[in-house]
């Protein structure tokens, strides 16, 4: 049965599994640092973060059908992460996912890696459009632009 629902401490494998294979995926084009995407980036110390302090999950919704196949972390009116398993992307998961957290949350904006042109895409087909606002990711030359709801 599909539905999307509050995470709990018994997700905390599975949502460090999509965050971290995913993250991977996504990003090591991008930063081009396998020291992080492979040495710090880890499934088991996260999974742990989140057990040891379960409050860390009280922001993150997940999409369940069967298990668990994607996640949204939401603070405020911002998304701070949306994250589909790269086995179930193209579903319509991950735009169940956003359009929960605009409709029902009351989400409006969302930061995004510039060079993350599949992600900006996807937003932009979910009503968000790029604002002017750009920062610099700490510790990197990468930057991310704001997009708000609109």
């Amino acid at each position: 049965m599909k539905k999307i629902r509050k995470s709990t401490i018994e997700d905390a494998s599975r949502i460090a599994e999509i965050l971290i294979f995913t993250k991977r995926m996504n990003y090591r084009s991008i930063y081009q640092d396998d020291i992080v995407s492979f040495g710090e980036m880890q499934v088991y110390p996260l999974a742990k973060e989140y057990i040891q302090f379960p409050d860390k999950l009280s922001n993150i919704w997940v999409y369940e059908d069967e298990f668990v196949k994607g996640i949204i972390h939401i603070e405020s009116e911002e998304v701070l992460e949306l994250y589909v398993d790269s086995f179930f992307q193209n579903q319509g998961i991950g735009s169940e996912l956003l359009e929960f957290a605009v409709k029902q949350m009351g989400c409006r904006y969302l930061w995004v890696l510039e060079k993350n042109i599949r992600a900006i895409k996807f937003y932009k087909e979910h009503s968000f459009r790029v604002s002017d606002e750009r920062e610099l990711v700490e510790g990197t030359k990468e930057y991310v632009v704001k997009m708000e709801r609109g």
